[in-house]
């Protein structure tokens, strides 16, 4: 029994040493830039200037299918999988547009890179390519996200949009910002363009 106890505790300890240092990881993360523009109740109003993105096709319509598939070829160009052998620093959010039609993953390139110093990607269904500038409205949530989640977050942010008479167009997209491994401190955010350099 005391055996027991011991081994448990140096587990749980080595347990939250290694969330510590994931937490601590994910905090020097690259992560997009934005500017808040304005906070509401359940979402807040932002501007993403352009940059440039690493996207896979797919037609994926889950979230675990989208995830699996693109991570794994998007993964794989920034660790070297590229005509320089070039590895590229991840960045967070990871981006993913889930729908009915073509469904879509993308990496955000850290702000060193361009079009035109990125090395050329081995896979050719990986595309490099920029962004436009954009307002944005964003929901967050915490915890593990799932093809749940993402609906109930896209129907809350669609309702305070009407509610408030805030024009959007496109689809809702995902953001997600923690590796997989990461237990504690997770965020997640669905996205959508909206009407917001008019007002």
């Amino acid at each position: 029994m005391k055996y027991f106890i011991i081994s448990s505790g140096i587990l749980i300890l080595v347990f939250a040493i290694f969330q510590g240092y994931q937490a601590f990881a994910f905090s020097s993360t690259i992560r997009q830039a934005y500017k808040v523009i304005k906070v509401e109740k359940e979402f807040e109003i932002r501007y993403y200037p352009s940059v440039t993105i690493a996207t896979i096709s797919s037609s994926a319509k889950s979230y675990k299918d989208l995830g699996n598939y693109g991570f794994r070829k998007l993964a794989n160009y920034i660790f070297g999988g590229n005509k320089t052998n070039q590895k590229i620093e991840m960045t967070a959010p990871v981006h993913m547009d889930i729908n009915d039609c073509l469904s879509t993953m993308s990496f955000v390139m850290p702000p060193i890179y361009s079009i035109n110093n990125l090395p050329i990607p081995n896979d050719s269904t990986v595309n490099l390519s920029n962004t436009s500038s954009e307002y944005v409205a964003a929901i967050t949530f915490n915890g593990f996200a799932s093809d749940n989640d993402i609906t109930l977050y896209t129907l809350k942010l669609e309702n305070a949009l009407n509610e408030l008479k805030i024009g959007y167009y496109g689809n809702f997209r995902f953001l997600g910002y923690n590796p997989p491994y990461q237990l504690l401190g997770r965020r997640n955010e669905v996205i959508v363009s909206v009407n917001w350099d008019t007002k």
